[in-house]
């Protein structure tokens, strides 16, 4: 037994094996999740009320509801309508000097036609249904826009262009969105809003109502 016991006059060196070994993991995990932030999926808060009652804002981020932001779908198909989608500011937005994300609901698909007709939204001359995420007395108005350009976007009938999407808030009265100010470039997405984790009584899929468009 003697014979595995050290001595201080011994030349044998420590064993530090466990040191590098720590540390490589805690690099390799570092790099994991930021990959995973990158190019995978995000958390991200919602700050403003745009969304309600979808999804709960506030400027207090232990108020608000927190969702997990899939990068990777629109990645190999395009966007649908429907789908809660956070995007980083169109040009138009930064000469309004915004910096920060936004999240709003695609409404209106590269070429299609939207109009704005007493309160409901028409695409192709045909109104789509939004009772599933809308209350019926909700209005979709362009008087909401008092800011930005002047006349708003959606003053009249107009075409979307090709890579572009017009989105809108689920807070119709209070949403500051594509009406306003126009379309989201393709480029603009970010993702898809697909999981809130926060509040834990909340916890789950976005929009689980299936069909979201019913007929």
């Amino acid at each position: 037994m003697h014979n595995k016991v050290s001595d201080n006059n011994s030349n044998q060196q420590p064993d530090n094996s466990w040191i590098a070994e720590l540390g490589r993991t805690v690099v390799l995990s570092i790099i994991l999740a930021l990959g995973i932030r990158t190019f995978v999926a995000e958390a991200r808060w919602i700050p403003s009320g745009s969304m309600e009652p979808t999804l709960h804002g506030s400027e207090n981020q232990w108020e608000a509801d927190k969702i997990i932001v899939d990068k990777l779908k629109y990645k190999f198909s395009d966007p649908l309508r429907g789908d809660i989608v956070v995007f980083s500011p169109t040009e138009e937005l930064k000469k309004e000097q915004y910096q920060d994300a936004f999240i709003k609901r695609v409404i209106g698909l590269p070429g299609e036609k939207v109009e704005l007709r007493d309160g409901k939204v028409y695409i192709n001359n045909k109104l789509i249904p939004e009772t599933n995420y809308l209350s019926k007395d909700i209005r979709t108005e362009k008087e909401v826009c008092t800011s930005g350009p002047q006349p708003p976007f959606l003053a009249k009938p107009v075409t979307i262009p090709p890579n572009s999407y017009l989105v809108l808030g689920d807070n119709r009265t209070q949403s500051y969105d594509g009406r306003c100010w126009g379309v989201v470039p393709r480029e603009n997405i970010i993702g898809r809003a697909i999981l809130r984790f926060w509040p834990l009584n909340h916890i789950g899929g976005i929009d689980n109502k299936t069909p979201l468009y019913p007929n």
